[in-house]
């Protein structure tokens, strides 16, 4: 290989990461405003068919358990309240075909006319590139309560990282 084609080729490589990176960033980011629009399909299908979301209230396997929590009573009146999901910029992880990607979600609600912040929690979310883009595999959800879980769910994503 010539040095142009070398150049070329990590040039490629950059831009391929930089580019897998921007991509499960927004499928990440479109997470809030689909849910709290209500659009469950297009939730849903944020998930590989049989990909897991598990909230530390509730567990979900599969796009259909998926699409039913955001068609559900109890999320519909959280839209009809007023809600939002503000989910964080994550901190992403690509590894060929595979990424995982750290970061936090604040559930504000409309509360007596006023916004109060109902849940900050820890995500982990790991995620593989099909034919048609990235989806995810799976989402783990932990409240930041003072649960050890929720911080160690963050610290895995850092391999070698030590927490005092």
């Amino acid at each position: 290989m010539t040095d142009v084609e070398t150049r070329l080729a990590a040039l490629e490589d950059r831009l391929r990461a930089l580019e897998d990176e921007r991509e499960i960033t927004r499928l990440i980011l479109s997470y809030g405003p689909l849910v709290d629009s209500g659009c469950a399909g297009a939730v849903a299908a944020l998930w590989d068919e049989d990909g897991v979301y598990d909230v530390d209230e509730l567990m979900m396997d599969g796009r259909p358990a998926i699409d039913a929590m955001v068609r559900s009573a109890n999320h519909q009146r959280w839209i009809a309240g007023g809600c939002a999901h503000f989910v964080g910029p994550p901190h992403v992880t690509v590894s060929g075909d595979e990424a995982t990607a750290v970061g936090y979600t604040l559930m504000i609600v409309n509360r007596d006319g006023g916004f109060t912040l109902r849940r900050a929690t820890a995500n982990h979310w790991t995620l593989h590139r099909t034919p048609a883009g990235w989806s995810v595999t799976n989402r783990t959800n932990r409240v930041l309560d003072g649960r050890p879980e929720s911080p160690d769910l963050l610290a895995s994503h850092f391999p070698g990282a030590e927490r005092a």
